[in-house]
């Protein structure tokens, strides 16, 4: 079953059942967190959503309907209101305060949240892994040249030396890919390119990626490039989240941004 809730003012999903339990253990639902579901009329806190859903599918087999709580979460300013104020859209509710700005939105093509996650094209993600090979070419470039201008330096240094050099311009072109994909990741949710597409790479259930997620994230991407790119390749035959192997790994998934 999959399930919507609503956290830090907005709705989130969807999460699987077992998902659901883990975010309740985590402290991220608790007991009035406002929950939803595809069997259920509206929006519940969680505490009631569990023996609603025994109740409504009790009174499925019975042919009874069960009334749904009177309240309903507004996708735009995360207020509850009475349902009859409000219209809906998809899964989610807008109250009437909201509706104008609502109506403008989709009038203007604007990417509505509705509670399910947009996720990114083979194209957008190969467009911002380009962009994102060319900053970091272009660093690593300069670091080169200046690491050759050193070397042409000591040309008469032995090649213990030279060699020594090589091995520690390695590793700082290394540490400076970890950084960019770490901090960034981290912090923003997205590396230059994925800003410049205009998409992110978050946790299964729509949250922000852990700077230890994203440290994990990197090095399964090497994984994903030592494969041959098979890795890689894989995401275009995942529908419809189109995972690569690291997302596999380390259970991430890379959407468009809300406007």
């Amino acid at each position: 079953m999959n399930w919507h809730y609503v956290g830090q003012g907005q709705q989130i999903g969807p999460v699987s059942d077992e998902r659901l339990d883990e975010l309740v253990r985590e402290g991220k639902i608790k007991q009035d967190t406002l929950v939803w579901c595809e069997n259920m009329a509206d929006w519940t806190p969680y505490r009631d959503a569990r023996g609603k859903m025994t109740s409504a599918n009790a009174a499925v087999s019975a042919g009874v309907t069960v009334e749904g709580t009177p309240e309903a979460v507004c996708a735009e300013c995360g207020g509850l209101f009475p349902i009859d104020e409000t219209i809906r859209h998809g899964n989610v509710r807008i109250c009437a305060r909201c509706k104008p700005v609502f109506m403008q939105k989709l009038s203007e093509g604007a990417q509505i949240q509705t509670g399910e996650l947009n996720y990114a094209r083979i194209l957008t993600r190969f467009a911002a892994a380009v962009l994102d090979g060319l900053i970091l070419g272009g660093v690593n470039m300069g670091i080169g040249l200046l690491a050759g201008i050193t070397a042409a330096q000591g040309a008469g240094a032995p090649r213990s030396d030279l060699m020594a050099l090589q091995f520690i311009l390695m590793g700082i072109n290394i540490a400076i890919g970890m950084a960019y994909e770490v901090v960034l990741i981290g912090k923003y949710g997205a590396t230059l390119g994925k800003m410049a597409c205009k998409i992110k790479v978050v946790t299964a259930d729509g949250g922000r990626v852990s700077y230890a997620r994203a440290f994990g994230r990197y090095f399964a991407k090497m994984l994903s490039a030592f494969t041959c790119m098979i890795g890689y390749i894989i995401a275009v035959f995942d529908n419809p989240q189109r995972r690569a192997l690291h997302d596999h790994i380390c259970n991430t998934r890379v959407v468009f941004k809300q406007q």
